[in-house]
């Protein structure tokens, strides 16, 4: 087990990434112990893009498509009304 400041680790980077491999290496900063670690592979791959992340939309589509489910669904609200009105009318 390694603990060195973070003033050494910023300076030596490399060489702590290297120490990691092996060992467990602490960087304190403060009051604080941070452990330097390896991703394993299990890790790795959920930085990988997804089906999910390729099927994602952008905050303008979803608004843009929201909009026209919503006037969809206004306008068959409102000529459902105006039918009702205009037969309740003609009685």
């Amino acid at each position: 087990m390694t603990v060195v400041s973070s003033n050494e680790f910023i300076n030596n980077q490399e060489k702590y990434f290297d120490l990691a491999l092996n060992e467990q290496v602490f960087v304190q900063k403060g009051d604080n112990m941070f452990l330097v670690s390896i991703a394993s592979n299990e890790t790795k791959k959920y930085k990988k893009p997804d089906v999910d992340f390729y099927r994602a939309i952008t905050m303008g589509e979803f608004k843009l498509r929201a909009r026209e489910v919503v006037e969809k669904a206004y306008k068959k609200y409102t000529n459902e009304c105006n039918n009702t009105t205009g037969s309740a009318e003609l009685s």
